[in-house]
């Protein structure tokens, strides 16, 4: 149907049992790649699986004999991109936040200049510019887990109440909107590789904070 935009929330890499499987990883990183030449203006945004090939940093699944082919990869994705901004740590459309994991007001408190802090854009450029040290952390936007937090309401989010959070990341059974979190990870697997959720896409009307499935 027609959509304004795609917005990839990654981790390409890595599924159970694989690890050893080079052809897979080219398979899945080309398929990136053609949809980035095809459709030019999508938005994607890093995963944990994915930057811990670029940062050589172990992850469930990680492969160091692939570390080579992935940043290769996602370096040939980036440059198939406009801009060189569509791949990064968060992306926002109107009143929506895109992100692989999910961003919390302690995050922002502890580690974005607090001037900047008051306005969402330099937020996030700010943000899209940290590195290794700060974002491989269990609350950083490709770590932190939203849906798993003690208190589910809005305000532990930045900018929660008013801003809709898109995330991947936590495997799901279907989409799943809480707490100002929309999670959509329904294609991550059992250990057997059989499912574990329903493989939906999620189309998101970033104005009105709707969504719907198919």
């Amino acid at each position: 149907e027609p959509i304004d935009g795609a917005v990839c929330l990654m981790d390409l890499a890595d599924d159970f049992g694989k690890s050893h499987n080079r052809e897979l990883y080219i398979e899945t990183y080309n398929a990136a790649i053609q949809f980035a030449k095809d459709y030019p203006s999508t938005l994607w945004c890093y995963g944990n699986h994915d930057l811990s090939y670029i940062w050589e940093k172990p992850e469930t699944g990680f492969n160091p004999d692939m570390r080579t082919l992935v940043y290769d990869k996602i370096e040939e994705l980036k440059s198939c991109l406009p801009s060189e901004n569509q791949l990064a740590y968060i992306h926002k459309i109107d009143k929506v936040l895109f992100m692989h994991g999910g961003l919390s007001n302690f995050f922002v408190r502890r580690w974005v200049t607090p001037s900047h802090q008051k306005a969402i854009g330099k937020t996030i450029v700010e943000i899209n510019e940290m590195g290794s040290a700060l974002m491989w952390s269990s609350s950083s936007p490709i770590w932190y887990r939203p849906q798993f937090a003690p208190d589910s309401s809005p305000s532990r989010l930045f900018r929660g109440g008013k801003y809709l959070q898109v995330v991947g990341h936590t495997p799901v059974k279907d989409v799943i909107l809480e707490g100002g979190v929309l999670s959509c990870d329904t294609f991550s697997t059992y250990s057997d590789g059989t499912p574990y959720g329903s493989q939906k896409f999620c189309v998101v009307d970033t104005r009105e904070l709707t969504f719907r499935t198919y």
